[in-house]
């Protein structure tokens, strides 16, 4: 596949406390043909930990 499915961008970036939710959007994301871009950016909110991971779509695995 050569775009994402669903009319998803090339680019995307998730952002989201630093959960086991937000680490199953990333893998999701990642099981469809995404690739991570760099490291994630890490910041902290004064009271949750707050992740953001760009990613680059490279097609199916």
């Amino acid at each position: 596949m050569s775009t994402p499915p669903d009319g998803l961008p090339i680019y995307r970036v998730i952002t989201g406390p630093d959960d086991a939710a937000f680490c199953k959007r990333v893998s999701e994301a990642i099981d469809l043909g995404y690739e991570l871009h760099e490291g994630p950016a890490v910041t902290f909110n004064g009271e949750h930990v707050i992740v953001a991971q760009a990613l680059l779509w490279r097609g199916q695995p």
